[in-house]
């Protein structure tokens, strides 16, 4: 068999593997999942399934890894979206991205919750440790001249920009993953406008925010 043909049966093998072993560690978990289980789903002998790896948690940070490889693909429209660091203008266009990845990732989302439960975090750790850096190299220096340049407030506008961001998820995980789409007790889009509107003005009326800030540099 030509090299080439054997190089496609392969990764068309470990494309199976690892689409049967999402299906089943995001519907049951690490634990209850067996390679025989991914065998079966996969239509691959357990043999085989060990020639491509190492380990059943093996296959489990594979997966992790590649959703994160796609979410941060230069193409993707979401690091699109954060390469032009047009926060907080870009709100609207943030959830509509947001809520499409987890829509098209719920599987791959709720092998977030299967890491924290069964293995404390362990495979998403590192991510999220570096998520800080990570958007400070991006919008670190465009958000620090529109604040000099008096376009933003007083806040730290990388601290709003990440919470923007983690709520959406968090937003439209519930909606998505965990099937409540009414968990804020509004519509979700109601529920998303709401919410850029809080980030966008706050909830404090103006005058009052002022004579707040001028208290908190007093003391």
């Amino acid at each position: 068999m030509p090299q080439s043909l054997r190089e496609a049966k392969s990764e068309a093998s470990t494309t199976r593997a690892l689409e049967a072993a999402l299906e089943l560690f995001s519907s049951q978990g690490f634990g209850a999942t067996s390679m025989r289980q991914i065998s079966e789903r996969s239509g691959l002998s357990v043999g085989n399934l060990y020639h491509h790896f190492a380990s059943k948690e093996d296959i489990f940070q594979l997966l992790i890894e590649g959703y994160w490889t796609r979410l941060l693909d230069p193409d993707h429209p979401l690091t699109r979206l954060f390469r032009r660091a047009d926060f907080p203008d870009d709100l609207e266009e943030m959830a509509e991205i947001i809520e499409k990845v987890v829509e098209d990732n719920a599987a791959y989302i709720l092998l977030f919750y299967v890491d924290v439960i069964e293995f404390r975090g362990e495979h998403i750790r590192a991510f999220y440790e570096g998520m800080a850096k990570s958007f400070q190299e991006v919008y670190g220096q465009r958000l620090e001249e529109r604040q000099e340049a008096g376009e933003l407030g007083d806040v730290d506008p990388l601290v709003a920009v990440m919470v923007a961001t983690r709520w959406f998820f968090y937003f439209y995980t519930v909606e998505k993953c965990f099937g409540t789409p009414m968990h804020f007790g509004m519509d979700p889009k109601l529920a998303t406008r709401e919410f850029i509107r809080v980030l966008r003005n706050g909830v404090l009326p103006r005058s009052t925010r002022r004579a707040t800030a001028d208290r908190s540099v007093e003391t």
